[in-house]
């Protein structure tokens, strides 16, 4: 298992685009790394249109994506009209590659596999994984959803938000959080140096007293 933190692993991937390594594709880039059960399978087909029509998102983020799923590239190539269609896209060229991984090797590595759905054969499938890799290829975010269960996207560009703007300034962001919001300072800033920082702190009064919970908005 890769842990928060930990450098996540460089792995030879063969590709719709051709062999490579994993850190090659992300370069000096935020990367996402999605796994999927299988091709040609409902729930799949609308996660990758959907991550087809955020393409200009993730590239605003310098975020490159790179999918996955248990079966053969053929496959892939193959499925791709599928997505593209319900994405209702015509490119030439789709936006990112899908890993083939048919033995399950990279599933296995990563411990995403969900033993609870399996395909026709009695294998196990692949979960939806999500791992977040920042630039210097950190892994920054993973989360698990099971085989049935569609990911929220626009909930996976939040926290990548949440990660660049922490990375760059001394808050933390609150439930339901999103750009644009109100950001909490972190707790290891000084009230000397909060002042300092973020001029336009707002402190909330609780019936304990202690002012852990100061607020600030950041414009980037």
């Amino acid at each position: 298992m890769v842990n928060l933190g930990d450098i996540f692993p460089n792995l030879f991937v063969k590709t719709t685009v051709g062999d490579m390594y994993l850190h090659d594709w992300f370069e000096n880039s935020w990367g996402i790394l999605f796994s999927h059960p299988a091709d040609f399978t409902p729930v799949c087909t609308t996660e990758l249109a959907r991550v087809v029509e955020l393409k200009d998102e993730f590239a605003k983020r310098n975020c490159k994506v790179i999918a996955l799923s248990c079966d053969s590239v053929e496959s892939h190539i193959k499925w791709i009209r599928d997505i593209n269609m319900y994405a209702k896209v015509d490119e030439a060229e789709f936006p990112f590659p899908i890993i083939a991984d048919p033995d399950r090797d990279i599933a296995l590595e990563l411990n995403m596999l969900d033993p609870d759905e399996k395909d026709a054969a009695g294998v196990v499938l692949t979960a939806r994984a999500v791992f977040i890799v920042d630039p210097k290829k950190k892994m920054r975010l993973s989360i698990l959803y099971p085989a049935t269960t569609g990911r929220n996207f626009d909930e996976v560009l939040r926290v990548l938000d949440s990660l660049q703007l922490c990375d760059k300034h001394k808050v933390a962001t609150p439930v339901d959080w999103k750009k644009g919001d109100e950001v909490m300072v972190q707790p290891s800033v000084s009230d000397e140096d909060c002042k300092k920082l973020f001029p336009a702190i707002r402190v909330e009064c609780l019936p304990s007293r202690k002012q852990y919970i100061r607020k600030t908005v950041i414009e980037n």
